[in-house]
């Protein structure tokens, strides 16, 4: 029998990507994404519950989410469950993250703020 080991995450980017190379050159990208799921408490008031997830994606894709993706972003993940373990003044530690295979951007980019009309007069009509 096959195993399977797939994620599929929809939800917002906490903080823009951090982009970094390994030693070797390879590009990966960290992210921060949150998933909110909403709920009724036991006196009726919607309440809404929060999970925050680490994903990690490797060479162009990490170099792509480094160009287009920032906080606030709304996105699709699909991906794969790695477990790192490593030791650290002398205590073994782990942690567990989402390696992306597939990136979708899920919204509109925010337009830019137009830049304010200048309303100041022309130098030519100044009194002095």
């Amino acid at each position: 029998m096959k195993c399977l080991n797939k994620v599929m995450l929809i939800g917002r980017l906490g903080a823009d990507p951090e982009v970094r190379y390994t030693p070797t050159g390879i590009a990966y990208a960290r992210l921060s994404v949150a998933t909110s799921e909403p709920y009724v408490d036991k006196d009726g008031n919607r309440q809404e519950v929060t999970e925050w997830h680490k994903v990690i994606a490797w060479r162009k894709l990490a170099e792509i989410c480094g160009q287009y993706l920032s906080k606030g972003r709304l996105v699709y993940i699909e991906g794969r469950l790695r477990t790192r373990t490593w030791e650290q003044d002398g205590v073994k530690r782990s942690a567990t993250e989402i390696e992306a295979r597939d990136i979708h951007i899920l919204d509109a980019a925010k337009a830019k703020p137009e830049p304010e009309e200048d309303n100041a007069p022309p130098l030519d009509d100044l009194p002095f």
